[in-house]
Formats: C-alpha cells, sequence, structure tokens
C-alpha cells in the first residue's frame, strides 16, 4: 500500500471587499464590507478562486480580493499571528476550506 502523498494545500490570508446585494446579510445602511478570510488551496490564485465563488454563492457580491499571503510568508513580513487565527488557519486547511473569520460592514460618515 502506497503512503498517503503529503498534500500540497497551503492556507491563505485574503482581504475581500464586498459591495451590495439583495439578500446579502450585511446591516441596514452598510455600503458593503470587508471580510477577513482564510482559504486552503494548492496556490493563492486557486485560494481567491475558491473564496470569491463561496461568497457569491453566499449571496455577496466580492469586489476585490488582497492576498496576504500564508502563515509563514505573513510571519516573515513581520505580521504577529494570535493563537485563535492559527486555530482558524488549522481549520481551513483539515477542512480544505474557506473560513471568513470577521467581517467588517462599511457605512458612509454622511
Amino acid at each position: 500500500m502506497a503512503a498517503k502523498k503529503p498534500s500540497r494545500q497551503r492556507v491563505y490570508t485574503l482581504l475581500v471587499e464586498v459591495g451590495r446585494k439583495a439578500g446579502d446579510g450585511l446591516p441596514e445602511g452598510a455600503t458593503g464590507a470587508a471580510l477577513m478570510c482564510y482559504a486552503s488551496g494548492v496556490d493563492e490564485a486557486e485560494a481567491v478562486r475558491e473564496t470569491v465563488a463561496i461568497l457569491k454563492q453566499a449571496e455577496l457580491s466580492p469586489l476585490d480580493v488582497t492576498g496576504y499571503g500564508t502563515e509563514e510568508e505573513r510571519r516573515a513580513q513581520g505580521h504577529e499571528i494570535e493563537a485563535d487565527e492559527q486555530e482558524l488557519m488549522a481549520r481551513a486547511l483539515e477542512e480544505n476550506s474557506v473560513i471568513v473569520a470577521q467581517i467588517t460592514p462599511f457605512f458612509n460618515e454622511d
């Protein structure tokens, strides 16, 4: 029996900006939101594609995605990564999924 091949999946930190769409579940008066996501993929491009597809299925309207790299890449850039964030990243990898860790709605200032 052959040994299981190690997974090539890695977890990427993505910041997704979404606009408004009917049924999106964002608070009344919000003009959109920023979503901090942890997404697994063999590369960042795959993680972005999967994240955008899942957010569209959830009735959200992704406008822009900023990638911050893997946990290792972020640490190399000097990012501090808290234990709860590490747990969510581990879960995204284990489940081969996209996890929305935080949603920050945007509101007009007027």
